[in-house]
């Protein structure tokens, strides 16, 4: 991997978002190919932070994008998702996955609370639910409940909503792609639940691409 530049890829979603638990294998399949050359990091991004309404579970809305979006999809990444009972609010889950992170448990805990939420269907805005989450994944439950109640993680997740404020970012998943030694405001922007080779050609663009020169 020598004469290639690092890539960053930063990621913003939102555990009740479908089609961010649904891009996962996508990061998988990319992490897995380029993990000497990326480095990846999430951020937060509440879809409906209080005080707007959380959606309404039984809701025509939500049926309808299952049938004709999230299903269909989940069936071509052979993923199993069901219509979650619940429609919580999710700062509480960003703040109990900044805790992970700060304990070496990220990955893990980001994949749980996806599948938890929408494999399981349990309330993953109920710190309970997440402080059984943060034990099947090697964390602490006493340690994870003092920072919940506490609100510890609560400006880290607000400085992540800042940042997408900032970045004109309005929906989830949202990947900037871009080199590692550049601001993420000149990445490459990609929303949506993305095919693996848009991501893929993106990466290898990055990394291949030649530096500017420099006038003597």
């Amino acid at each position: 991997m020598t004469n290639k530049h690092q890539v960053h890829i930063a990621i913003w979603s939102d555990y009740v978002c479908p089609f961010c638990y649904l891009e996962m294998p996508i990061f998988h399949q990319i992490r897995k190919e380029f993990d000497e050359v990326i480095e990846e990091k999430w951020y937060a991004f509440e879809l409906r932070s209080d005080p707007v309404p959380t959606l309404d579970p039984e809701s025509e809305y939500l049926r309808v994008t299952w049938e004709r979006a999230v299903y269909p999809m989940a069936r071509m990444r052979e993923m199993t998702l069901r219509l979650p009972p619940v429609q919580p609010r999710s700062r509480k889950a960003f703040e109990a996955a900044k805790f992970a992170h700060e304990n070496g448990r990220f990955e893990a805990m980001n994949q749980a609370i996806f599948r938890t939420f929408f494999e399981e269907g349990r309330d993953i805005g109920d710190n309970t639910v997440l402080l059984d989450i943060g034990v099947s994944v090697g964390l602490d439950r006493e340690k994870l409940r003092e920072a919940l109640d506490t609100g510890q993680y609560t400006d880290q997740v607000l400085e992540d909503e800042k940042l997408a404020h900032d970045l004109r970012i309005t929906a989830v998943p949202t990947m900037l792609i871009g080199k590692s030694d550049q601001p993420l405001k000149k990445s490459v922007v990609i929303t949506g639940a993305q095919p693996y080779k848009i991501l893929r050609t993106t990466i290898e663009r990055m990394i291949h691409e030649k530096p500017l020169e420099t006038k003597q």
